[in-house]
């Protein structure tokens, strides 16, 4: 699907700004149709799935217990 800066600034949640240096910069593949700038966001795909697994992984170091310290001792 392709859409526009503004929409694809919306669409990852940055200023429009920031999207079209980026697309300026190539580092957001774009299409020229000779007003705008198109972009497919089928390229944004890999870096939500890393994402989604960067949360999960964030959350199940969060719950893991901290284990019990060997070295410290109980001077009851």
């Amino acid at each position: 699907m392709y859409r526009t800066i503004p929409e694809t600034a919306a669409f990852l949640s940055m200023p429009e700004e920031q999207v079209n240096r980026y697309v300026l910069e190539g580092r957001i593949r774009a299409v020229h149709d000779g007003t705008q700038y198109l972009i497919n966001t089928s390229q944004f795909d890999r870096h939500f799935e890393q994402l989604e697994i960067a949360k999960q992984e964030l959350e199940e170091w969060r719950l893991t217990p901290i284990p019990e310290d060997p070295d410290i001792k109980d001077e009851d």
